[in-house]
């Protein structure tokens, strides 16, 4: 399984790569792995506001349907509309194929998220 060390990651299985005041956010190889063939996924607006720890979406699997918590607070300022049309780019490609884009409102949110070594010491 693969956990790039660029990237910060929330106990909730999303990950988050730091742009600035922008967090990319999308879920972790692990988190596709568990859920199985992605099918669907219910994205927010661009405009959206989203708290910490709040659902911001929900991706349905095979084996399930999820929700998708946000790992930092702001507002949604990108969604990638190419999952629409395949969902399944999340199975293929779990670090290139990112959901939202989130303009931080407390970028100091970041220093709760685990680095790649906490986090696959984490999921065990």
């Amino acid at each position: 399984m693969n956990f790039p060390k660029n990237l910060k990651y929330s106990d909730d299985h999303e990950w988050v790569r730091v742009e600035g005041d922008e967090a990319v956010i999308g879920i972790t190889d692990f988190a596709q792995s568990e859920l199985g063939d992605v099918v669907y996924l219910e994205l927010p607006s661009v405009g959206d506001e989203v708290s910490k720890g709040d659902a911001f979406g929900t991706i349905e699997a095979v084996k399930t349907v999820s929700d998708m918590l946000a790992p930092v607070s702001g507002e949604i300022i990108a969604v990638n509309e190419d999952l629409n049309d395949s969902p399944e780019d999340v199975n293929k490609e779990p670090y290139e194929s990112w959901l939202v884009k989130i303009k931080m409102s407390d970028p100091s949110e970041t220093e709760d998220l685990m680095d790649a070594e906490a986090y696959e010491e984490f999921i065990g």
